[in-house]
């Protein structure tokens, strides 16, 4: 960052001269004024980073010189010297938004230690600002990787209520980007600087969920050692992502929804309402719907999450992406494991398209990441691709149009890519891949045992 541009304005033509001449032997730029209205006249006309102001001068005085840069440009920052150094007068400096004073006579160590505090804080804002525009252009809306006038409709929507608070229900099979869809219209919308909250439902066992979402207090139940803020909390001012919302138990989806209509919270122990301003964007790959009609989902509920409802196409239906998202994962990895892969050869790339990818984005990219890693050449090829890939491309194992393969091999080829599915989402978690799959974990168990599967 370049050394901060200033303007010192004093109507006690002495000061202003000592001043310019310490400030620029330490490679200051700075201009001068005699009076506020000169001052101004300045700031109109040049880039101005900090404005030095006597407090009492005729005309405008350090207040009307506050105000009337401020207007000019909010980001400058504005210091009031003082000839008084009185309480109120500091008070009332502070109070109109200077960003401090200085007494008279100046103490050059403490304007040099302010300005450079100034500069600090400039710094440590344009760092900001470029984050901010990383994470945007990494996660907003144009990050996203398409062609396929399927998630275009999709990202058209998505674009439309970004700025707005209105709850958002993302539907789609497990792996289609949900989550990359709920942080994109996050930080395209005007929350981007607000915290991005994620629970995953699916991940915790059943007596944690209301926990995680609404906090506790200490001693609110065995083990809870300690008061602990929940995810409303945290995200307060900004977005809650609530991942496989569908496996809420039902007596907490009441706490939802009043959470939701009211913007009300209570902790797990505690009879004080917290008041929240939290954007929910929910997601699920179930049927709700089908679940209101069983019993298993709170209907009221489902109106107050689907506000907004956006469908994320499976990528069998987006075939047109998989070049572009192979391209996007290769050097991805390629760049993490610091390999030298310029590509995928053609044959490989037909391989994938030809795949039907029952685990869709989230597949791919682990196909990809395993392909980096076993590459030897410049490019991905066939023999980078796990074997029952050709096996499941070619005889359409999983796909049920195809009735080459007998019933049993392709149920079981089936089951198998369910089960997995469903503990890749919970990292192994094989009491909450029971949960998702809907059966016991016992039953769980057995079917691993059977299929041959082994989990730690």
């Amino acid at each position: 960052m370049k050394n901060l541009a200033l303007l010192i304005i004093d109507d006690e033509q002495s000061l202003l001269e000592s001043l310019q001449s310490y400030l620029k032997r330490r490679n200051f730029t700075v201009y001068t004024a005699n009076n506020g209205l000169e001052g101004i006249k300045i700031i109109e006309d040049n880039y101005i980073d900090v404005v030095l102001t006597d407090f009492r001068m005729p005309e405008l005085d350090g207040l009307g010189v506050l105000k009337k840069s401020k207007e000019i440009n909010p980001e400058l920052d504005v210091v009031i010297i003082t000839a008084f150094g009185s309480v109120e007068d500091a008070v009332e400096i502070m109070k109109s938004g200077a960003y401090d004073y200085l007494s008279k006579p100046i103490d050059l160590d403490e304007l040099e230690n302010l300005l450079f505090r100034i500069k600090e804080k400039r710094l440590l804002t344009e760092e900001n600002k470029k984050l901010k525009e990383q994470l945007k252009n990494k996660f907003g809306l144009e990050g996203i990787i398409t062609r396929s006038p399927l998630m275009e409709e999709v990202i058209n929507t998505a674009a439309r209520v970004s700025d707005s608070k209105a709850t958002v229900l993302i539907l789609g099979e497990s792996g289609t980007g949900k989550e990359l869809m709920a942080k994109a219209i996050h930080f395209s919308g005007n929350r981007n600087n607000k915290p991005f909250v994620t629970v995953n439902v699916a991940s915790l066992s059943e007596n944690l969920i209301e926990s995680e979402l609404f906090g506790h207090e200490k001693g609110s139940f065995t083990g809870a050692v300690s008061s602990r803020l929940g995810r409303f909390e945290e995200a307060n001012n900004g977005t809650l992502f609530i991942d496989e919302v569908g496996d809420i138990p039902l007596q907490t989806q009441v706490k939802l929804l009043r959470a939701i209509q009211f913007g009300e919270i209570q902790r797990i122990g505690s009879n004080n309402t917290i008041n929240v301003n939290v954007r929910i964007i929910a997601a699920t790959h179930r049927n709700l719907e089908e679940m209101i009609k069983n019993g298993m989902f709170r209907e009221d509920l489902f109106y107050r999450l689907n506000v907004i409802s956006l469908k994320m196409p499976p990528l069998r239906n987006r075939k047109e992406d998989i070049p572009l998202l192979a391209d996007y994962f290769i050097k991805k990895y390629a760049e993490i494991d610091s390999k030298e892969i310029k590509g995928i050869t053609n044959k490989a790339l037909d391989k994938l398209i030809k795949f039907n990818f029952p685990g869709n984005i989230r597949e791919l990219e682990n196909l990809i990441e395993r392909a980096v890693i076993l590459c030897r050449y410049e490019y991905i090829d066939v023999n980078d691709l796990p074997n029952n890939l050709g096996i499941m491309t070619e005889s359409g194992l999983l796909d049920p149009k195809n009735l080459k393969d007998d019933y049993e091999t392709k149920m079981k080829a089936f089951e198998i890519e369910m089960i997995n599915e469903a503990l890749n989402q919970t990292t192994g978690n094989q009491s909450a891949a029971a949960r998702i799959l809907n059966i016991s974990e016992r039953h769980l168990r057995s079917r691993l045992e059977r299929l041959g599967l082994k989990y730690k």
